[in-house]
């Protein structure tokens, strides 16, 4: 099974549902796992509604990425948008890509958490599926 790990700064919201979205969706090839440089202490309660909406149940818990620093990973994927948050540098094995998602938090608005939902799942399937037929 290959891993994955989504990096963010608050491991709140959009790694979250990175995480939930894949081992809902990809379970059966993928092992997703989530963190933060600077971890919140929480998930979110909208992005759970959010992911909630689409038949997932997710009881994440908002982690430092200290906890996987030693676990290597196939791919280490960075959610946050470098522009207006501080992303981390992953200096362990795994491809690095960053993809960044605007933060549903800052607006708080339930339809925001669905977009960024709908946008999670759709770029994050299609690149662990490339990912697989690539390796």
């Amino acid at each position: 099974m290959k891993k994955v790990l989504f990096l963010c700064t608050g491991n709140s919201c959009r790694s979250q549902m990175a995480e939930a979205i894949v081992n809902a969706w990809l379970g059966d090839s993928w092992q997703a796992v989530s963190a933060g440089t600077k971890p919140a202490g929480y998930v979110h309660a909208k992005a759970l509604e959010a992911l909630s909406e689409i038949g997932i149940q997710h009881t994440g818990r908002s982690k430092r990425v200290d906890e996987y620093q030693n676990m290597e990973f196939d791919l280490v994927v960075t959610v946050c948008d470098s522009a207006a948050e501080e992303c981390p540098v992953w200096l362990g094995k795994g491809k690095r890509v960053h993809h960044s998602f605007p933060d549903p938090a800052l607006t708080d608005d339930i339809h925001d958490f669905r977009s960024v939902r709908a946008d999670i799942e759709k770029v994050m399937i299609d690149l662990l599926n490339a990912h697989s037929e690539a390796a």
